[in-house]
Order: C-alpha cells, then sequence, then structure tokens
C-alpha cells in the first residue's frame, strides 16, 4: 500500500498536497483499488468555492460511483484535463497523473485537521 510522506490525508481516503495558498487533491492509492477500474471522472464545479466536505465531484468506476469530497475550503482554480481522456490514471498513478484538481484555499487553518501519512495508515490498517 503506498502512502507518500509529505502529503496529506483525509478519512475520506483523499491526499492532499499543499503549496502556498494551492492545493493539488486526489484519491489514494487504497482508495482506487477499492473502486477497481475507473472509467469516469465528472468534476464540473471549477472556478466554485466549495466548503470543507461538501462534494466537488465524483469518480465512476466498474462497480460503483462515489463522491469525491473537497478536503479544504476554497474555489476549484483547475481540473486534470487528463483525466478526461484517460481516467485509468487514477488508478495508474494516483499520486502523479492521476490527481484530480488543485484548490485555492480560503482558510488555511483547516489544513491542521489533515491527517499525516500515519494516521492515515492507521485508518486503513496498513
Amino acid at each position: 500500500m503506498n502512502v507518500p510522506e509529505g502529503l496529506k490525508y483525509t478519512k475520506d481516503h483523499e491526499w492532499i498536497k499543499i503549496d502556498g495558498d494551492i492545493a493539488t487533491v486526489g484519491i489514494t492509492d487504497f482508495a482506487q483499488g477499492e473502486l477497481g477500474d475507473i472509467v469516469y471522472v465528472d468534476i464540473e464545479t471549477v472556478d466554485e468555492s466549495i466548503d470543507r466536505d461538501e462534494v466537488f465531484g465524483s469518480v465512476e468506476a466498474v462497480k460503483t460511483v462515489s463522491d469525491l469530497l473537497m478536503p479544504l475550503s476554497g474555489e476549484v482554480a483547475e481540473l486534470n484535463e487528463l483525466l478526461e481522456d484517460a481516467p485509468e490514471k487514477v488508478n495508474t498513478d494516483p499520486y502523479g497523473e492521476g490527481w484530480m484538481i488543485k484548490i485555492k484555499l480560503s482558510d488555511k487553518s483547516e489544513i491542521e485537521n489533515l491527517l499525516d501519512a500515519e494516521g492515515y495508515k492507521e485508518i486503513i490498517g496498513a
């Protein structure tokens, strides 16, 4: 199970890379493994401000559809357009080319509520 150090995580199986006021978000290796083959990523919230824990999109796998929740409040500043034609990148490279959105943060203090790699490993039993 791949849980890179240096990223933040949520109990909802999302990873977050913080770079100043911008957060890059994707789903974890554990999450993509549980979902199975991802066939579609649906995110139509670019340029919208969304509160933490609100839905920003969904990911569709062969067997299920799962909502994607905002890990931090802010504006969805960018969508990974690569996923429109290659949603399988979420399976093959969840921490790289499989990232989903970039958020312009509105409340950096929320970062304190996120898990580190060790805390996330405890949740998934790794």
